[in-house]
């Protein structure tokens, strides 16, 4: 499809410091929270349900309730940190991040995997580079990279609570800390969409944006697009993400504090969510050479999508 990308308004890093959690809860997606107390229903309609609709009630009365005194405290820290970059797909399979948007010298490349599976004939296999325009086509395109938190501080506030032998509101302050993570990440998006970035200017309400009917998509390292937790690295790299945010990665690459999200920006409208499923060893040496790390330690992280 013809497709023009959009200038991003700044190339700086831009940091987000204390955001508002009063602001943040307006983008709260509540259907997994119910889902991790397996209750399992959307919201709202999961309040009038005749089998869960009383207990969910309940449930949703403690966050609440909960939920203000976090606002109210300013207890829970929430930070968050962006940069949108020059970029161009190589290789198929790769991206190359420029310094500047001068596009003269490259700062890291990025590496991704495509899908193997059987498909129609006319069915393409995926991979996220497929949404970057190709080097050798000119096009001066773009990509943005973020991490958020919204769970500073709250391993603190979840002890008070156990030492306090309340040990249900120190499991409702972590999953409200994993919803306000997810909520900080739909407010950037938006913010990126609109301002940042400004390839997308529509307004969208809370439903629309739980839908994700808006243009572009932020696929997490780990996740089913790019399972590959290792790329964290890079990531968090590019944004100096542990200076500007205190968040951290673990040798494992899980993201401390747990109440955190990452991923890249991907505005292309033909862009969308697919899982990679299954991979080759073909692929797995490709990518290994592609990283210039060991086939070995590729298979120890890919572990789940290996075919063989």
């Amino acid at each position: 499809m013809s497709y023009s990308p959009t200038i991003p308004t700044t190339f700086d890093i831009c940091v987000f410091e204390d955001i508002s959690l009063q602001e943040i809860s307006a983008y709260i997606d509540w259907s997994p929270f119910f889902l991790s107390w397996e209750l399992k229903g959307k919201y709202p309609a999961i309040l009038h349900d005749e089998i869960y609709g009383k207990e969910a009630q309940q449930l949703f009365d403690d966050a609440q309730h909960l939920l203000s005194q976090l606002i109210e405290s300013k207890r829970l820290k929430a930070n968050a940190v962006c940069r949108i970059f020059p970029v161009n797909s190589i290789n198929d399979d790769d991206i190359e991040i420029y310094t500047d948007n001068s596009r003269k010298s490259v700062l890291t490349k990025l590496h991704f995997l495509r899908q193997q599976n059987q498909k129609a004939s006319n069915q393409p296999n995926f991979c996220l580079a497929d949404f970057i325009a190709p080097k050798q086509s000119n096009i001066n395109d773009y990509m943005g990279a973020f991490v958020v938190s919204a769970g500073h501080h709250c391993d603190e506030i979840c002890k008070e609570y156990e030492l306090a032998h309340d040990d249900y509101s120190s499991i409702l302050v972590k999953a409200i800390a994993d919803r306000l993570a997810e909520a900080a990440a739909e407010w950037l998006h938006d913010k990126v969409r609109k301002e940042l970035w400004g390839y997308d200017k529509n307004e969208l309400d809370t439903e629309q944006l739980i839908e994700e009917s808006y243009q572009g998509i932020r696929p997490a390292p780990g996740y089913p697009a790019c399972p590959d937790h290792t790329e964290k690295s890079t990531l968090f790299s590019l944004l100096q993400a542990t200076e500007h945010t205190g968040i951290t990665l673990t040798e494992s690459y899980a993201m401390m504090p747990a109440a955190s999200v990452s991923g890249w920006y991907f505005a292309h409208p033909a862009a969308k969510y697919f899982t990679i499923g299954k991979i080759s060893k073909e692929q797995v040496i490709s990518y290994a050479q592609r990283k210039n790390m060991s086939v070995e330690e590729c298979e120890k992280w890919l572990g789940p999508v290996l075919a063989y």
